[in-house]
């Protein structure tokens, strides 16, 4: 990603390197999942004008992005 994973300074970051590959693969497809869900959310709030709720699904996706990228 060209910078240092915050997520992974954390003590469960550390902990999901730890994880078995096939873990990791599994948890990586479902924060991606999460990730794209999260951003259609946000687009539909922004369109409806709700925009506390569309930051927040916008946040939601952004660290689904960097949990994706912590395990891959």
């Amino acid at each position: 990603m060209g910078y240092i994973n915050p997520l992974l300074n954390l003590p469960a970051g550390k902990a999901l390197l730890q994880l078995p590959a096939e873990d990791r693969a599994r948890i990586e497809a479902v924060m991606r999942q999460l990730r794209d869900q999260a951003n259609a959310e946000a687009e539909n709030a922004w369109r409806r004008r709700k925009g506390p709720m569309a930051a927040y699904w916008r946040a939601v996706a952004t660290y689904a992005r960097h949990i994706a990228h912590a395990l891959s």
